[in-house]
């Protein structure tokens, strides 16, 4: 099963979550996802201008295992099972600081601060997404309760590990997960009390966020951990780098380690040297005709072996063009093994081409005109399309074997970047002319100059196949909107 979620992730790159969802009962999980651009000729991209290589290089896909999933209220409870994994983990290092004992450790604490932060988010857009008052006031308790259990764990594990055995720099791992869970409970904690605010009808719930968010910057400036100054652009210049900085670090051991290389290359050689002898046979029953008929040293063979030798090189290439062409449904550019500790558990294959109308399926066509202006939108605008084709195979065995916690599948977070297609766009605004009807006066009125850029998915699994489309709204500026068509 495939999932896609998209989103804006800045003015010039939109972002397709996809979500590869694995089936424990089958041992090879095959997933595919086929994407078709449909972009405005106007802007100039085609396969003269817009190669294989900068495609690749605007799009960038980070793969990542999909976080377990935890109720924020099971994570306070005692002997929650992430940390009883982390504590077995601080009093192994502590015991025996062995090669395994650290990684292990270093691991849990990553995965710990992961999986919470997942149960943070989770709660908080339960919340924000609107409920009753009761259940409103319940969660923000919830919340508020749950965050200081939570914290309160894994600040007492300091205790194992603070002897002799355990150095500075493991240390520090445990301060960076302490740093990092207490930015996270404190975001999410702001963004619920800006909620509640806007509503008005919750002051209770209000009082108790705001005395937890005012305790964790008091704990914050005790230990040394950066707080957001108002006036002191230094401090939260430094603040922001950090955070961004931890966030990679609680995220590293979810993402997959991709050892990309070219897809094919084995059989792409045999082709070509197909290719290669197919020509030197031309040229070779040429030559041995010529010499049979005029002899070896005659005027008639030399210029039949020219044009042969001519000839020869034209139909290597020819046949070359023709290998490559047959085989772009079978193979991709580049091939990735997916890689788990040094264990792979399946690979993912991409491929980009430009394409013909003819090749377009008709279910992707329909998508495509159902959101057209003009009926005849697309032959008039003449759009050139990118297939941009992505295969997954993930082997549930090989996933489950490498993870003490239930990882349901993987994250492939694309990100398309827009910056090329902008380049050739006109000015964000035109200027039009209009007489006002009722002064008579002449006025000029800026319009928003757009382009739509049609992106069609095709997602197949188990095989079963479904369509997603969307339209993007670009201009020079960057993108204005995404729309998701039903």
């Amino acid at each position: 099963m495939v999932e896609i979620q998209y989103k804006i992730h800045d003015e010039f790159a939109v972002e397709f979550k996809q979500r590869f969802l694995v089936r424990r009962k089958v041992q090879k999980n095959v997933f595919a996802v086929n994407t078709w651009f449909f972009v405005p000729n106007s802007l100039d991209i085609n396969p003269q201008t817009y190669g294989k290589d900068q495609f690749y290089r605007d799009v960038k896909s980070n793969v990542r295992m999909i976080t377990p999933v935890y109720i924020l209220r099971d994570l306070s409870v005692e002997n929650a099972v992430p940390f009883r994994f982390l504590e077995q983990a601080f009093r192994d290092v502590a015991s025996s600081p062995l090669r395994k004992n650290v990684a292990e450790y270093i691991y849990q604490i990553k995965m710990v601060s992961a999986i919470i932060k997942s149960a943070l988010r989770d709660h908080a857009k339960m919340i924000l997404r609107g409920q009753t008052p009761s259940d409103t006031a319940l969660l923000c308790s919830q919340y508020a309760d749950s965050v200081k259990a939570i914290l309160e764990h894994y600040r007492n594990l300091k205790n194992i590990i603070t002897v002799p055995t355990v150095p500075d720099e493991l240390q520090d791992h445990f301060r960076f997960g302490d740093e990092a869970l207490s930015q996270m409970v404190v975001l999410y904690a702001l963004r619920i009390l800006k909620y509640l605010k806007g509503k008005g009808r919750y002051p209770q719930e209000e009082k108790r966020i705001h005395d937890f968010v005012i305790g964790e910057y008091a704990y914050k400036r005790q230990v040394g951990y950066n707080v957001l100054e108002p006036g002191d652009r230094e401090n939260n210049r430094n603040l922001v780098f950090r955070y961004g900085l931890l966030k990679k670090y609680i995220e590293s051991d979810l993402f997959v380690t991709l050892n990309k290389k070219r897809d094919g290359v084995a059989i792409e050689q045999i082709y070509y040297s197909i290719a290669a002898g197919v020509a030197m046979i031309f040229a070779t029953v040429v030559a041995f005709a010529f010499q049979r008929r005029f002899g070896s040293v005659s005027i008639p063979l030399f210029v039949a072996l020219v044009v042969s030798y001519m000839l020869k090189d034209r139909i290597k290439e020819l046949m070359r063009y023709y290998f490559a062409y047959k085989r772009k449904s079978k193979y991709f550019d580049h091939k990735a093994v997916v890689r788990i500790k040094d264990e792979e558990i399946g690979w993912i294959k991409e491929g980009m081409d430009f394409i013909s109308s003819d090749k377009i399926p008709g279910e992707v066509m329909d998508l495509r005109i159902k959101d057209s202006i003009l009926g005849s939108e697309y032959s008039i605008l003449d759009e050139k399309v990118i297939l941009y084709r992505k295969m997954v195979n993930i082997d549930s065995r090989k996933l489950a074997e490498n993870n003490i916690y239930h990882i349901s599948g993987i994250n492939d977070i694309v990100r398309f970047h827009v910056n090329r297609f902008t380049q050739k766009m006109d000015n964000p605004e035109i200027p039009l002319l209009k007489i006002d009807e009722e002064s008579g006066d002449l006025l000029t009125i800026n319009c928003a100059k757009t382009y739509f850029l049609h992106i069609v998915m095709q997602v197949q699994s188990e095989g079963k196949s479904s369509f997603h489309a969307y339209k993007v709204i670009v201009s020079r500026n960057g993108i204005q909107g995404i729309l998701f068509q039903e």
